[in-house]
């Protein structure tokens, strides 16, 4: 047998209409946040990976063209390595 609480429903009633609440104030919170990272990454001058790795193998490539063309010299400076550069 089951007996019904009229606290025992409101206090279930007032605890759901809190865990409700929680979430939206926590989903309010995410969207400010996520909004002031936007604005902050925003306002730094940042290159996407993409830009990076494309821009990182064309430099590869011109310093294999560089160092094909210094072959032909004699005494010439080694190439420094991609990792070399800070």
């Amino acid at each position: 047998m089951q007996t019904q609480n009229p606290f025992l429903d409101e206090m279930a009633k007032l605890t759901t209409a809190a865990m409700g609440l929680a979430q939206a104030a926590s989903d309010e919170a995410k969207a400010a946040f996520r909004a002031q990272a936007d604005r902050i990454a925003a306002e730094f001058d940042l290159v996407r990976r993409e830009d990076f790795e494309a821009l990182k193998a064309e430099v590869a490539a011109l310093r294999a063209e560089v160092a094909a063309l210094r072959g032909g010299q004699e005494g010439a400076p080694s190439t420094a390595a991609p990792s070399d550069i800070p």
